[in-house]
């Protein structure tokens, strides 16, 4: 009987051996499609969080677009050159170490506004004589961030650390507080500018009203309170016609909203001063000028376009007389703070309640001699070397005033305040700060050379 011969299963097994493989290959494409999707899906998730943080926390900003909302910023760039990261372990070390006096009986003082023109002149002034000095700022681009950065940088070569971070962060103030028992605020930091007022009122009150009032509360409630010394404005005599200008002069009349939240600040002083017993000491500053100035003020932008061959504008006043401030040199304006932190007396509260009367003053800080803005233009374009192209216009009704002179006699009577510095001395060291900081020497007259003081040594 013959067997049946075996059925032929090698079609069967390639078949199958096809199948495996396509399989195989689906398998992979699968496996490769979901990967794509989750890598896409990952970096989409990256990308809004991205947009999240740099909408709620801005990276460095450049100059600020008038109109609209100031920025501040802290990212990884400013923590890697100027400090380790806020509340840490090396953070406190490092707040503790600059707030340290290092003379007898030397102040401990907080410096809001470190970054700014007048608050690292001040900052600076008080390491140098020993005393322990710790910046605030949030370096917000309401003027070019990089002027303020390179103050911070002149600071932190004497051991001045300045925190990054906003008057308005109560957490932040609290925990400087608990961290360092600060004998002295200088309180600086405030939203400047009259003009700027009318296109963003909002920064003002953000910082000026509010910003104060969060440092005073944070203050009253310490241990042990510290005297306050603060940054008022002759702006605050607005459209008092009354000359020199006298802290005994009415100021109900302000002409801006700057003005108008500075004199709230004095109003504010006074009633924390009242309730709570804080010693609080207003400066009235007077067109402050100099090296590391500010770029939105008249001197430091005339300089810049009459380098640069553009126009500037000279106001009159409406019956065409000339537009004259009482300009103050900084380095003037730094002996006055210092001597109004020398002569402020101790808070005399305790856990937020007062326990006796507290000191409450108001000083002007002026140089008692004001100048016709012609003539500063005229002292520039001999320093510059430069013929500036002048356009006189009547004076727009945006908030300045037509004329500023201080009566500085409370000061000088209550701490020595006597300002040396009149306005070509002034200029010529601002000139040559400028032309070194900007790198155009070559451009000015080689009179702008003459002394030997140092840009630095100049704060």
């Amino acid at each position: 009987m013959q067997m049946a011969s075996p059925p032929d299963t090698s079609k069967t097994i390639k078949l199958e051996r096809y199948n495996s493989y396509l399989r195989r290959v689906n398998s992979t494409k699968l496996l490769n499609a979901s990967s794509k999707i989750l890598f896409r899906a990952t970096l989409l998730i990256a990308l809004a969080l991205i947009f999240y943080f740099t909408l709620n926390y801005p990276p460095l900003i450049s100059d600020a677009t008038p109109g609209r909302h100031l920025h501040t910023h802290h990212n990884f760039l400013s923590s890697a050159l100027y400090g380790p990261r806020a509340g840490g372990p090396a953070w406190e070390k490092q707040v503790r170490h600059s707030s340290t006096p290092r003379r007898p009986n030397g102040m401990s003082v907080l410096v809001t506004g470190a970054g700014g023109f007048v608050g690292s002149h001040c900052s600076l002034a008080l390491k140098k004589r020993g005393d322990g000095v710790l910046g605030l700022d949030n370096f917000n681009d309401y003027y070019d961030p990089s002027l303020k950065r390179a103050r911070q940088a002149l600071l932190l070569k004497h051991q001045v650390f300045i925190v990054e971070g906003d008057l308005n962060d109560g957490p932040l103030l609290t925990k400087l507080f608990d961290v360092v028992p600060f004998t002295h605020v200088l309180h600086l930091a405030a939203q400047a500018g009259v003009r700027y007022a009318m296109q963003n009122p909002q920064s003002y009150v953000s910082s000026n009203i509010a910003g104060f009032v969060n440092l005073l509360e944070v203050a009253k409630t310490v241990n042990p309170q510290p005297a306050i010394v603060w940054a008022s404005s002759s702006s605050v005599y607005g459209l008092n016609t009354e000359n020199p200008f006298s802290e005994l002069h009415r100021t109900d009349q302000p002409a801006s909203l700057y003005a108008a939240t500075k004199k709230a600040g004095e109003e504010i002083a006074h009633t924390y001063n009242h309730i709570y017993g804080l010693s609080l000491t207003g400066l009235r500053f007077f067109t402050v000028y100099g090296p590391w100035g500010r770029p939105d003020m008249a001197y430091f932008f005339f300089t810049k376009d009459i380098l640069h061959g553009k126009a500037i504008d000279i106001y009159q006043t409406q019956d065409e007389k000339e537009v004259a401030r009482d300009f103050t040199y900084i380095d003037d304006v730094v002996k006055g703070c210092l001597g109004a932190l020398d002569t402020a007396e101790k808070s005399t509260g305790s856990g937020g309640k007062k326990r006796g009367p507290a000191q409450l003053r108001i000083y002007n800080l002026g140089n008692t001699s004001p100048v016709p803005v012609g003539k500063l233009v005229s002292i520039l374009e001999g320093l510059l070397s430069t013929k500036a192209k002048k356009h006189v216009i009547k004076m727009p009704r945006n908030g300045d005033v037509p004329y500023t002179h201080a009566n500085v006699t409370l000061a000088f009577r209550d701490f020595g305040y006597k300002p040396s510095t009149d306005l070509a001395t002034g200029l010529r060291k601002f000139v040559k700060w400028y032309v070194n900081y900007y790198g155009i020497q070559s451009k000015v007259n080689k009179q702008t050379s003459v002394g030997n003081e140092h840009t630095e040594e100049s704060d």
